[in-house]
């Protein structure tokens, strides 16, 4: 096998950006463990194989490779903060070979198998709530175990040799978390190997992981917060009625009191918590989401709407221009369903997505930047959709 170096640089750059950030982490620590799948691929040195017969006076007239094989990983992790964890476990990279002909007439057959155990430090750099950008470096002793056999004019010395070396891995990949306690990675890897007999090399791993993250609470389940509703203030009272003074000796003429002014419409504002309208991260009404639409839209039957505007607000886990997407939809989804079964007037209704721009929690109430269950469920206030309705009866 030979050495290859693609991508080297750029995997540990990627790890530098996230090394630079861990000071930001202050998410609560956690363990883990997982098991790995997929396919791996390694490169056969058939130059230096070729050589290597050439300098015994033989020459190769024919070569195959077989460098594809399935491998696998089982592994268990410390994630430290945000950014930043070390991961260790056993890895089989699978069984590599070659066959080459010879002139005169022989033949070279040779397999490997590579399996041991490995030592991570893996960085983190969160995109969204859910989805974040992995980059690891580590070392691991790679077990060698060789088999030749040789036939006509091909003679083999030791037929089976064995090595054990420590050597360096690189890796990088993506990773989804479905709820705290599940998440699911996808991922590049490359191991340098030594073959056992002098040749040092690249296999490199596309593989799946299932990742089972320890003692990571579920985020608590959604309700409905009661807002307080703003109440217009009573019309002044009508002015009392004006007398002019009797001229003598004309009879005393009192002028009518004017009609009181109409009263002003009334103001009504509503606020439901998001997660009582739409799953978590998501911009589909709910059924039981509809049940309160539909409670609200009857409680303000029979009143004579001069403006309608919708609301969305989310926390500020997740990028600005992601939250201020996610507010929009469901501003527009909460609108759609208003008019559609509310009987809402389309004319007089509208939307708008604050996004992160107004939270109701104070700057320090909940600290971290990392989604785990207790900063979710300390920034709830801020998920909501606001109803301002302005009108009157």
């Amino acid at each position: 096998m030979t050495a290859t170096h693609t991508g080297r640089l750029l995997a540990l750059a990627g790890l530098g950006t996230l090394l630079a950030g861990t000071a930001l982490g202050q998410d609560e620590s956690h363990d883990y463990f997982g098991i790995a799948g997929g396919a791996s691929q390694a490169k056969i040195d058939q130059p230096g194989i070729t050589r290597r017969l050439g300098d015994s006076g033989l020459t190769v007239d024919g070569f195959t490779a077989d460098n594809r094989d399935k491998a696998y990983r089982v592994f268990g992790g410390y994630q430290f903060n945000r950014h930043v964890g070390v991961e260790a476990g056993y890895f089989n990279l699978g069984r590599f070979g070659y066959s080459a002909t010879t002139t005169p007439a022989g033949r070279l057959d040779g397999q490997i198998k590579l399996d041991g155990p490995h030592l991570d430090l893996v960085g983190t750099l969160p995109m969204t709530e859910r989805l974040s950008f992995l980059a690891r470096v580590g070392v691991h002793g790679a077990r060698a175990r060789d088999q030749f056999t040789g036939s006509g004019a091909v003679g083999v010395l030791n037929a089976n040799p064995r090595k054990t070396e420590a050597n360096y891995k690189l890796g990088a990949g993506l990773q989804y978390a479905f709820s705290p306690g599940f998440a699911l990675r996808g991922e590049l890897d490359r191991y340098r190997v030594n073959d056992a007999v002098g040749n040092k090399g690249d296999v490199d791993t596309v593989t799946v992981s299932l990742v089972f993250p320890f003692g990571r609470a579920a985020p608590p389940a959604p309700r409905m917060a009661a807002a307080p509703v703003d109440v217009a203030p009573p019309p002044p009272p009508p002015p009392p009625p004006v007398v002019a003074p009797p001229p003598p000796p004309p009879p005393v003429v009192v002028v009518p009191a004017p009609p009181p002014p109409p009263p002003p419409p009334e103001r009504r504002r509503v606020s439901f918590e998001a997660e009582s309208l739409f799953a978590f991260d998501q911009a589909a009404i709910k059924p039981e989401g509809r049940v309160a639409l539909d409670k609200f839209a009857a409680d303000t039957r029979g009143t004579s709407f001069e403006v309608v505007i919708v609301e969305g607000h989310t926390d500020r886990l997740g990028s600005d221009k992601y939250n201020q997407a996610l507010s929009q939809r469901r501003a527009d989804a909460v609108k759609d369903y208003l008019v559609s079964a509310g009987g809402f007037e389309a004319a007089k209704v509208s939307s708008v997505g604050k996004g992160e721009t107004q939270p109701i929690t104070k700057p320090g109430d909940c600290k971290g930047t990392q989604p785990t269950a207790s900063l979710i469920a300390c920034l709830q206030p801020d998920r909501r959709v606001e109803i301002d309705v302005s009108g009157t009866r």
